[in-house]
């Protein structure tokens, strides 16, 4: 399929042709599932932890005698009904990662980027790079292009004024092209491809 490619004054700079096998894929909302779930698991630390009976800090004395009180019989009082007690059946640390073949994952990243073509959210620039890290300059160059939330993809080396003038502004993310993704694209209404990512992207996948 082809594609137009703008600069970043949202000027024509020629065609580009995108392999259908990446970027004309009928999009499957089951396996970005599937992938988008299997990063935030990826990501969550799993170090949330309670104090069970045996770890808070008290006596293991009993509390009165087993009979004749006309109470409850206890033993101490770090059982979890008492204040100061343990937590019954609380958090441990343990990890969230799951397990994802490659193969689905690749899946997923050609079908994100599929559903970016596909919804006409997919703009290829010719190169993203700024003379000075001016926010207010990127920001004009984003208006003209019609963009506000939106994810740049660059090549391995991203321009160093360009990251700058971005970083001050909300919903725009920039990524290096090892760096993509399927939550990040999918979380952004925009995706914006340069020249070096789509080169990058289609080695990767193909």
């Amino acid at each position: 399929m082809k594609a137009q490619v703008k600069n970043l004054s949202a000027g024509s700079a020629g065609e580009i042709d995108l392999n259908d096998e990446i970027f004309g894929l009928e999009p499957r909302a089951d396996i970005l599932h599937r992938v988008v779930n299997w990063q935030l698991n990826k990501r969550r630390a799993g170090t949330h932890k309670v104090k069970t009976r045996a770890e808070v800090n008290g006596t293991g004395k009993k509390m009165y005698k087993q009979k004749g009180t006309g109470n409850a019989r206890h033993s101490d009082r770090k059982a979890p009904i008492f204040r100061g007690g343990g937590i019954a059946h609380g958090p441990v640390v343990r990890s969230h990662a799951t397990d994802l073949p490659k193969k689905v994952r690749a899946l997923g990243l050609k079908l994100a980027l599929s559903a970016k073509a596909q919804s006409q959210s997919l703009i290829v620039l010719d190169e993203a790079k700024l003379d000075a890290g001016k926010t207010k300059q990127l920001a004009a160059k984003l208006k003209a292009l019609g963009c506000s939330s939106v994810l740049f993809i660059d090549g391995n080396d991203i321009d160093v004024n360009f990251a700058r003038a971005a970083a001050n502004l909300p919903l725009v993310d920039v990524l290096p092209g090892e760096g993509a993704n399927v939550y990040d694209i999918l979380r952004r209404d925009t995706l914006v491809l340069t020249r070096a990512a789509v080169a990058l992207l289609e080695a990767r996948l193909s």
